[in-house]
């Protein structure tokens, strides 16, 4: 099995814009990573699935085979949330098929960045849903415990975010925060982790211990991120848990990093990397 593939359980204010929990084995044969590639379906019982190019937050250690994928910032009166893909509609192979990507910061982000772990089941991940794109509070954090669950993360509530701690790692690292998006009555929303970092401006720079972060992806963060806050999916890609969060554990490499108290898995929000996945299909109506 190759080195970035899934393993899943057998039941289970700068802006550059310019539907089976096992996937298929007959993929389509185009280059990865283009956008045929990422809405050509798996199967005949699904959509939108494919080889996948992705940023996400490097795994770092674990069994998790790659990344979470970040989720591009939207601050609008002083609401976060994150950016849902243009929604069109293409002709490939015959046949109409709705796709969700644009451009970001150069590269395509895409639904399909998504579609993994169950998620790709969910109503709220279908190009065309209608559903809020707000990043509504979900607890997990002590400083939460005075936001009430469900309410918009606003900017003021990370004010303090470049002296914040707690008792695990270093502080100034910045503000996290537990939260839910593509919020839809009836559907399971995303989970999220979102973090205010002062790290940021440094990452997107190249600067120092951040020299290595490739151009592209630097470019991509640029475009995604906003007032120094960044967002990713909280959904762990080794057996599908919901990682507990950035400084979250103790555990030994984990004190400055989001940990995923299952299985041990740890990623790195300072290290964003793009890599490639077999994006699941989604269920057809």
């Amino acid at each position: 099995m190759p080195a970035d593939e899934d393993k899943y359980p057998a039941a289970s204010g700068r802006r550059r814009f310019v539907k089976g929990v096992v996937g298929s084995a007959a993929l389509a044969s185009v280059a990865a990573g283009s956008s045929a590639a990422i809405n050509t379906a798996t199967n005949p019982s699904g959509a939108g699935g494919g080889p996948t190019q992705y940023v996400g937050v490097e795994n770092t250690a674990g069994p998790a085979p790659r990344g979470m994928p970040i989720i591009p910032i939207e601050i609008q009166d002083g609401e976060l949330g994150g950016l849902w893909p243009e929604v069109s509609e293409r002709t490939q192979g015959g046949r109409t098929i709705t796709v969700a990507q644009q451009d970001v910061g150069g590269l395509t982000y895409s639904s399909t960045w998504f579609q993994y772990c169950g998620v790709q089941g969910f109503p709220s991940v279908k190009p065309e849903a209608e559903a809020d794109n707000k990043f509504l509070a979900a607890g997990g954090y002590d400083w939460m415990s005075e936001v009430e669950n469900g309410a918009t993360l606003t900017v003021d509530m990370f004010q303090d975010y470049q002296e914040w701690g707690n008792t695990i790692g270093r502080a100034g690292l910045g503000k996290p925060a537990s939260a839910t998006w593509r919020n839809t009555e009836g559907s399971r929303p995303l989970p999220v982790q979102v973090l205010r970092t002062p790290e940021l401006p440094k990452m997107i720079n190249g600067e120092g211990k951040y020299s290595d972060i490739p151009g592209p992806v630097r470019n991509f963060l640029e475009a995604a991120t906003d007032r120094n806050f960044m967002a990713w999916l909280n959904k762990c890609t080794h057996f599908c848990c919901t990682p507990s969060g950035f400084k979250s554990s103790g555990y030994s490499g984990a004190e400055n990093a989001a940990y995923c108290q299952c299985h041990q898995s740890i990623y790195d929000p300072f290290s964003p990397v793009q890599k490639q996945f077999v994006a699941l299909p989604r269920p057809e109506e």
